[in-house]
């Protein structure tokens, strides 16, 4: 088996009215978790690194994990550039064998993310990898990426139509009030919004930042065209909670084939419920 780009992934999602779940990973365990809970549900993924987590496990190894756990599980999965802004590093973990990317030029001018995210996918769809992009930006921190409130902005519907158009982009991250890392509160999403963006764009729509947004507003995203969800703060709270929890109870601890296996267990739990509530399972 291989990995993959998401553009069928993506498209079947949007066929058949659910969503793909894409999970930050950011070593062999997170990989390991990932893959293992996929291919026991039969639910397409998608494992997902910023820029931070490939400069931390090296390219080459993760692209290698990844590919080890889709011949083991003879599972295809798409390894994801998440938030990638420099074309030439893309290019070069491109050529190192991933399939699916987003390049986040949103931080520019109309014109300029265009022009960025056009030379993006003239590079990448010649190597049938699939390439999304954003346009609004969301607030939030996630890795390096850390954007004030007063520099995010919500995408707009007219535009959108737009940019696509003129882009070629296989898939549109929209900002419609989610944000990356923790809500302070509870999160309000813009659905209006959203169904206004899917009357003007016909291609997969990705929601980021779906970490702690109730379950309710996920599953309402999805009936508007959301065909992809990002998952990230959940697994890492998640694992840091329950290796925490292993060494206040056993403070001598110190192997780490022990302690680590209750965060991959925590970890565990959170991919089986995302992949249930983007209704993904059974869909590979």
């Amino acid at each position: 088996m291989y990995l993959i780009s998401n553009r069928e992934m993506l498209r079947k999602a949007q066929h058949e009215g659910y969503a793909v779940p894409a999970f930050n990973v950011h070593n062999l365990e997170t990989v390991q978790v990932v893959a293992e809970t996929a291919a026991k549900m039969g639910s397409p993924v998608i494992m997902a690194g910023t820029p931070g987590t490939f400069s931390y496990a090296g390219v080459g190894f993760l692209v290698s994990i990844c590919r080890q756990a889709a011949e083991l599980y003879r599972h295809p999965f798409a390894l994801h550039l998440d938030h990638h802004e420099a074309l030439d590093d893309i290019e070069n973990k491109v050529r190192a064998g991933i399939r699916s990317v987003m390049i986040d030029a949103s931080h520019y001018s109309f014109e300029q993310n265009i022009d960025k995210v056009s030379q993006t996918v003239r590079f990448c769809h010649g190597f049938d990898a699939s390439v999304e992009a954003e346009l609004g930006r969301l607030g939030g921190q996630e890795d390096d990426l850390n954007v004030a409130a007063a520099d995010s902005f919500f995408t707009d519907p007219c535009a959108a139509k737009e940019f696509v158009t003129r882009t070629g982009i296989d898939s549109l991250a929209v900002a419609i009030g989610s944000a990356h890392g923790l809500y302070q509160g509870e999160p309000h999403l813009d659905f209006v919004r959203l169904e206004k963006i899917r009357q003007q764009v016909d291609i997969p729509l990705v929601l980021h930042g779906a970490s702690g947004i109730p379950e309710t507003m996920i599953k309402e995203a999805i009936a508007l065209g959301v065909c992809k969800v990002n998952i990230a703060t959940e697994l890492k709270i998640a694992f840091a909670d329950a290796v925490k929890a292993y060494f206040g109870a056993h403070p001598a601890a110190n192997d780490p084939r022990k302690y680590i296996v209750p965060g991959k267990a925590a970890m565990q739990a959170v991919v089986e419920e995302k992949i249930r509530i983007c209704g993904s399972a059974g869909k590979l």
